[in-house]
């Protein structure tokens, strides 16, 4: 990396430490040479000087310097730029759904991881320069989605935009809907899943379970919009908080995992026959308060085609859910 960057923190980053967070974003990094750079001021969170066991907040900014060679080593460290095509970049330009001076919606395809990690070389943030279109600045992500998750994906294409954004998403303003295909159906048409999320501890770090004692405080609401017998069910689920895999969990807990998720139902997250064993889980609907403007950006994410084949086999309509949002609406 040959300049500055500075990359807000996401929702689900929240309380990690810094030196994690840099782990995390930045791999190649050592702790020695985090140090030195937070020694340096040249690290710095919400434009202060900051420690490596400091815990963040989703929504700050962190401002990254060019990190040249790391010294323990005579060879540049940084990764290589992801080589994107031209029909890859193609698709992620048709894939926006909204975009104005400080805001772009894409809907995410499934399958398509959103930051890199371990073997990873392929990721949206590392393509995010294809959608910088006339502006300076490089696209910033806002939040994220699983890598098999699809859906409305929200970037903002300032700093200070970036930053209200992810504030209205820490403070809860902004609101989220997901579509879900379950295998099975909840006992109740409709209700409210409270059960605090902890990770997993060793090997299974990446997973998350109920754990009411250490767990985080996760909340989602559910409705049944349709069903097919007690085979598979079609639910709409909102989360009012952002934990980790939360969705996945919780509709485990209720005994109906989705359809595709063997990392949390097993062999009982597979209907058998023609349905996709892929992951069915979209994000279908943001509404956030626009970061300079009075008004509302309200966006709507048509499902990918694996999705639409399984509602089109149990003949779910998707008109069934009702209206969907429209792309911006002023005060």
């Amino acid at each position: 990396m040959t300049a500055v960057q500075t990359l807000a923190v996401l929702q689900e980053e929240s309380e990690i430490r810094l030196d994690r967070w840099f782990k995390r974003h930045f791999p190649d990094v050592n702790h020695g040479m985090l140090e030195k750079l937070l020694r340096t001021g040249q690290v710095k969170v919400d434009g202060k000087k900051a420690k490596s066991n400091q815990r963040l907040e989703s929504g700050q900014m962190i401002r990254v310097p060019p990190l040249g060679v790391a010294p323990a080593a005579d060879q540049p460290w940084e990764r290589p730029a992801p080589v994107i095509d031209e029909a890859e970049a193609r698709a992620l330009v048709d894939a926006v759904l909204y975009m104005d001076d400080d805001v772009i919606v894409i809907n995410k395809p499934p399958g398509l991881a959103v930051q890199g990690g371990t073997n990873m070389e392929k990721h949206l943030d590392g393509m995010l320069d294809v959608l910088r279109f006339d502006s300076v600045e490089r696209p910033r992500l806002v939040h994220r989605l699983d890598k098999d998750t699809s859906g409305v994906l929200l970037l903002g294409r300032t700093v200070a935009a970036t930053a209200k954004l992810a504030a209205s998403f820490r403070s809860r303003k902004a609101r989220k809907c997901y579509w879900a295909l379950v295998v099975g159906s909840p006992k109740y048409p409709q209700g409210r899943i409270d059960a605090a999320l902890a990770k997993m501890a060793g090997r299974m770090g990446d997973k998350v379970q109920v754990d009411e004692e250490d767990g985080r405080h996760a909340v989602t609401y559910y409705r049944i919009v349709e069903k097919a017998l007690n085979k598979a069910a079609w639910l709409e689920l909102e989360p009012r908080t952002g934990r980790t895999h939360q969705l996945r969990a919780h509709c485990t807990l209720l005994g109906t995992p989705i359809q595709g998720d063997g990392k949390y139902g097993g062999v009982d997250a597979y209907i058998t026959g023609a349905v996709s064993k892929k992951l069915h889980l979209h994000a279908r609907c943001l509404e956030v308060p626009h970061p300079r403007s009075k008004g509302v950006i309200r966006v709507t994410a048509p499902l990918p085609e694996h999705m639409q084949a399984s509602f089109a086999f149990f003949g779910f309509e998707e008109n069934s859910a009702g209206e969907p949002f429209v792309a911006f609406e002023e005060d």
